[in-house]
């Protein structure tokens, strides 16, 4: 077995959906890859199946009885950051944005392939899998910021600020650019995977996550500035530093 064959070995899917046909579909080519598959009909099935199976991804379906997909993201959301791929009718834009508006990590129209879908799987569980560790000591951006990527935790004010997988990924490649701008494509493939790097519509929307949790005020941010048409520039928090020295 390969190095990443073995990585995806035992990684539990739990797959819901309302159709028995389209969890059989899942369930064949997730089995293929290796997967552990485990199964919902429902949104309440997909709550109690969470708390038994303790999924490293939720693939959800949106249109379901009982409870919608939506309204099961956002229950699940209470209580979990697992990744979530979110399935939608095709075309159906409000529900892709909604979905990620809500807290999942990626989504696959319908019809897919089974390429697709597998793909969509690896490329979410490989940003769930924290960057390795530098080394280096505590970075402190300001007197309200501190960044410890070794440790993995982000302190804003003194008070430590919970990042989900994608979050914490985006903010780790910004803060190792530090000063300089990173194009968008850039950021997508390195947080994403190079088959998201025409997706801008994810990046804009965790750049915003990610100001709503760092920036005193997230509407004139002082941490992730914007360069327009270009990309993203994370503060260069070390001449801040010897700025603020020098007064």
């Amino acid at each position: 077995m390969t190095n990443t064959g073995a990585h995806r070995r035992g990684r539990r899917i739990l797959v819901v959906d309302d159709e028995q046909r389209m969890i059989r579909f899942i369930r064949m080519n997730l089995d293929l890859e290796g997967f552990s598959v485990h199964e919902a009909y429902d949104g309440k099935d997909a709550l109690n199946q969470m708390r038994k199976v303790m999924p490293d991804l939720v693939i959800l379906d949106v249109m379901m009885p009982k409870l919608d997909g939506f309204e099961t993201l956002a229950m699940l959301r209470e209580i979990s950051s697992v990744p979530v791929i979110m399935l939608t009718a095709r075309g159906d834009e409000d529900d892709r944005v909604r979905g990620l508006e809500l807290g999942a990590d990626d989504y696959v129209t319908k019809p897919f392939s089974p390429r697709e879908l597998v793909s969509r799987v690896r490329a979410v569980l490989r940003r769930v899998d924290p960057p390795e560790a530098s080394g280096g000591a505590p970075i402190e951006v300001d007197e309200r910021l501190r960044v410890d990527f070794d440790r993995h935790e982000v302190f804003v004010e003194g008070e430590l600020v919970k990042l989900r997988p994608t979050e914490y990924r985006l903010l780790y490649h910004l803060v190792q650019n530090a000063g300089w701008v990173v194009p968008h494509d850039q950021l997508l493939a390195k947080v994403w995977g190079y088959e998201y790097q025409t997706e801008t519509h994810y990046l804009r929307l965790y750049v915003n996550y990610l100001r709503e949790k760092l920036e005193k005020d997230p509407g004139d941010p002082k941490y992730i500035l914007t360069e327009r048409g270009m990309g993203y520039r994370f503060v260069d928090y070390k001449r801040l530093r010897e700025a603020a020295k020098n007064r």
